[in-house]
């Protein structure tokens, strides 16, 4: 019932609530599935809460979600809450020929290859990509036996043979086209009782064979892949080509045959969508790559956040022009529009920015991000004095900067939160972590060009000139905790730190920069409430508060001080009367004679005085508490 604490997340930081042995969308542990669990009543071993270690185990197989790149594990705030995590190594299989592959640019081009040998059997797959109507994939002749495979038109494939007993065809029809420029798949089998062809996941087609005739397939010619005979050949890609179990090695006797190219492009039109993030698909010799380059993120498929832990007075500062940069490469690299490329960097304007990054904190108020400018223009990211979130422009037109302020969630509670802003000219769009996007609107007598960008800073503001007063008094001390995924426009300023890249020049940090995930994945579950809470102390049993106010911020009037004294002063005369009460009960006591002793529950039933100790004492008992484990593999 509700929201898992315990969760594991895989490509694309999807969030997986089920474990090995089970399946997607089935939030059960193996023996959840097997319905042999410790507890009945559970899922999962480990939601039994026993004192002794529990354990849940299994393959996770299913491939679209591998490989795991974390695991969270909650409920263990609590006494005697332990969990052990084990991932194992992420095991691969498959033909390494999968991608063996060859390129027709010709309707004339053809491989060819030695007799297939397919008297009483053949079973032959491939993969095909095209954008032509119709062509022959492969054709093998005898004196008058044939097998041939062919794409007839735009929606319909074709095996045909001839063993003797005169020629057969099976076709198969698709609903929707197949020369679509994306991959198909084909599996043609033949043997002495039947013949088939499947297309995709199209229904199958069979066709039986004869009772009675020639039962062998009689070949004398080379085996062609292409154009044969005079036909139209297939222009397009084929690869993965298996004749009886054997892949043929496309790619070797294409180096060699003109018209024909080995390897396939096009990978992107078909395996693009898997570059996330704005990574851009490259187009390989055998495959494909994401250029992540653009992008605020790392990795094979551009999902990897790239992140830091910021300390106590740390920052970093991207300059958005450098010394010996041109102009045109200062342009191309960071989105800095200009309609004159001979201007000079302090003349480049924006109309529009995007910006995205993740972060979490639990100080406040704080600069997170801020971009200054050779005018008084600027844009800041901030943490206000009561937590919540801040986004202010300043671009001119208006007496006081423009203000976007977030009161309804506070922040700094140390939990990772995303914001994305996007800005157009006076319109602006701002998303908070998972909440629906929010619009605003600058002033009407604000401009709308942010004039002469200079720098971005993260965690703190170091830069000459006039500065806001609230964001000088947010600089200090700085910010501390975790920044990720920071982009503004095409500019990733902390990977660019964190990664060799031609804008690492354009990098200054103020102490040490230490990589880290920990502002990298939202929070898309909210806490519970403290009603629903099982673990949730009642704040009103013990309350011990303390409010500092931040840097700079000074107490006025002398009333505060005030306060503490009379405070103190009434603190000390309650501690004397509780004092001389004690003395007084005890002389009493004393004096009338009377014995009292605290006798521990449960002696007369305990096999020894040590016994009846340990069942009495709170520590004893909270030690034993404190072995209640659970262990998640």
């Amino acid at each position: 019932e509700g929201n898992p604490y315990t969760w594991w997340v895989g490509k694309a930081n999807e969030k997986h609530y089920y474990w090995g042995g089970s399946g997607p969308g089935i939030q059960k542990c193996a023996c959840g599935i097997e319905r042999n669990c410790t507890d009945p009543k559970y899922y999962c071993n480990c939601d039994a809460d026993y004192k002794q270690w529990r354990k849940d185990s299994g393959m996770l197989s299913y491939k679209e979600h591998l490989p795991v790149s974390q695991v969270v594990v909650g409920d263990l705030d609590r006494p005697g809450s332990e969990a052990k995590v084990s991932v194992g190594p992420v095991r691969c299989q498959g033909d390494r020929n999968y991608w063996n592959a060859a390129s027709f640019i010709t309707s004339s081009s053809y491989l060819h290859f030695s007799t297939f040998q397919g008297e009483t059997s053949a079973d032959i797959s491939f993969y095909f990509k095209t954008s032509a109507s119709d062509g022959v994939f492969l054709e093998n002749l005898g004196n008058t036996d044939f097998i041939k495979l062919e794409l007839k038109s735009a929606t319909e494939v074709s095996f045909s043979f001839d063993v003797g007993n005169g020629p057969v065809e099976i076709v198969v029809r698709s609903p929707n086209p197949l020369n679509d420029d994306q991959w198909h798949r084909v599996n043609a089998e033949r043997n002495v009782k039947q013949a088939s062809l499947q297309v995709d996941q199209l229904p199958l087609e069979v066709r039986k064979a004869p009772t009675e005739g020639h039962t062998r397939l009689e070949l004398y010619s080379q085996l062609y892949v292409g154009a044969a005979g005079g036909q139209r050949g297939f222009l397009g890609c084929i690869r993965s080509l298996r004749m009886n179990g054997v892949t043929l090695d496309l790619e070797e006797r294409a180096k060699v045959t003109p018209g024909v190219k080995p390897g396939c492009s096009g990978h992107c039109t078909s395996y693009g969508m898997y570059c996330a993030n704005g990574g851009k698909c490259v187009e390989k010799y055998n495959g494909y790559s994401c250029d992540c380059s653009k992008t605020a993120y790392d990795g094979p498929f551009c999902i990897k956040d790239v992140g830091a832990f910021f300390e106590e007075g740390m920052w970093l500062r991207y300059n958005f022009h450098s010394p010996g940069t041109s102009v045109k490469d200062l342009v191309s690299r960071t989105l800095l529009s200009s309609a004159d490329p001979e201007i000079t960097a302090p003349d480049l304007s924006l109309n529009k920015e995007e910006l995205s990054f993740s972060f979490s904190t639990t100080k406040s108020p704080c600069v997170l991000l801020y971009v200054s400018s050779y005018t008084p223009d600027f844009m800041a990211v901030l943490v206000n004095p009561s937590g919540n979130l801040q986004i202010r422009y300043n671009l001119g037109g208006t007496k006081e900067p423009y203000n976007i302020d977030i009161d309804h969630r506070n922040m700094a509670n140390g939990q990772p939160h995303t914001v994305n802003v996007t800005r157009n000219g006076r319109d602006i769009v701002l998303q908070l972590d998972h909440y629906p996007p929010a619009s605003y609107s600058l002033p009407a007598t604000s401009d709308i060009q942010f004039n002469s960008p200079k720098a971005l800073f993260l965690g703190k503001v170091i830069e000459i000139g006039k500065i806001d007063q609230d964001i000088y008094k947010y600089n200090t001390p700085g910010f501390t905790g975790c920044l990720s995924r920071v982009q503004f426009n095409q500019i990733a300023p902390l990977k660019a730190a964190l990664r060799p890249t031609n804008t690492s020049s354009h990098v200054h940090i103020q102490g040490e920069l230490v990589e880290s995930n920990c502002g990298a994945s939202p929070l898309t579950i909210p806490p519970m409430s403290a009603a629903t809470d099982p673990w949730h102390l009642d704040s009103g049993k013990v309350a011990i508060i303390a409010d500092f106010p931040y840097n700079g911020q000074a107490i006025g009037d002398g009333v505060n001080r005030n306060s503490a004294i009379i405070g103190g002063v009434i603190a000390v005369v309650i501690f004397t009367i509780l004092c001389t009460l004690v003395f007084l009960i005890r002389y009493m006591f004393r004096h009338k004679g009377t014995y009292h002793t605290n006798e521990a529950k449960g002696a007369e039933s305990a096999e020894s005085a040590d016994a009846a100790i340990m069942n009495n004492d709170p520590n004893f008992t909270e030690t034993i508490d404190e072995s209640k484990k659970e262990w998640l593999i």
